[in-house]
């Protein structure tokens, strides 16, 4: 057992000094890929209103992409991806693309274009599965990537915590608050709650295993942040957590058959 350090008859032990925040640089790249997926998801929605309202009479990127469980049973796979482009309403396409708008350029910032776009896709995919597994009902909306996005964020403040210091505890707090909101909003008739699960459960284990882990290198004054997480390891979370939705997805598929 070690002793605590002694000093002279008289004189004060040193008083421990405070840590001091620093400055550091930011990543400045423009998030490139959520101004696509807003731009994406608002031309397709453009497009759902035109066959609706003035060509065809009804609306058409809807019919051949909205997740249906007895289509994707019947084969059209791809119904377990293009719901995350479609929207009922101007109200539902608001909210989602505000979301996107509000993290999707912090979290593109910091895990870069190529594995953002994968955390998108990969959460709007997970949540289409359990929708697909759980509730039989037709559905549609990127609310389930955008669960994802919300997932994500947690996790990356909370393994990034130290770096972040009270920041981080209150932000994770104010996002638990706003998951356990919208999941309680989501319990009303006509809300696909399954898929703001399945997203948000997606999003959350692929940011788990393959999200940023920041630490800060350089002299001062010019500190910068660095990911110490190898591409290679985000590159395998993504397929792992991919893969694991795809069997579930497959699994059931072949059971309905």
């Amino acid at each position: 057992m070690s002793q605590p350090p002694s000093y002279p008859e008289g004189a004060q032990p040193p008083t421990p000094v405070a840590p001091r925040p620093i400055q550091v640089q930011l990543p400045a790249e423009t998030p490139s890929v959520t101004y696509a997926l807003l731009g994406i998801t608002i031309v397709v929605f453009l497009l759902q209103m035109a066959t609706q309202y003035m060509l065809v009479g009804y609306d058409l990127p809807a019919a051949f992409g909205v997740k249906s469980n007895e289509l994707i049973v019947a084969g059209q796979l791809w119904r377990l991806f293009t719901p995350m482009l479609l929207h009922a309403s101007i109200i539902h396409i608001g909210l989602n693309m505000y979301a996107l708008f509000i993290f999707g350029p912090g979290l593109e910032r910091h895990y870069g274009h190529g594995r953002f776009l994968a955390l998108y896709l990969i959460s709007g995919f997970a949540g289409n599965v359990m929708s697909f597994i759980f509730s039989p009902a037709n559905s549609l909306g990127a609310s389930t990537a955008v669960f994802g996005l919300l997932g994500a964020e947690a996790v990356f403040l909370y393994q990034n915590r130290k770096l972040f210091g009270r920041t981080a505890q209150r932000a994770l707090l104010n996002l638990v608050t706003i998951a356990v909101v919208n999941l309680i909003i989501g319990l009303q008739p006509g809300i696909d709650n399954w898929g703001h699960i399945g997203g948000l459960l997606g999003g959350t284990l692929f940011a788990w295993f393959g999200g940023p882990l920041l630490g800060v290198e350089g002299i001062y004054p010019d500190y910068v942040l660095v990911d110490s997480r190898p591409r290679s390891q985000a590159y395998l979370a993504a397929i792992i957590v991919g893969l694991l939705f795809a069997g579930l997805a497959l699994s059931i598929i072949f059971m309905r058959q």
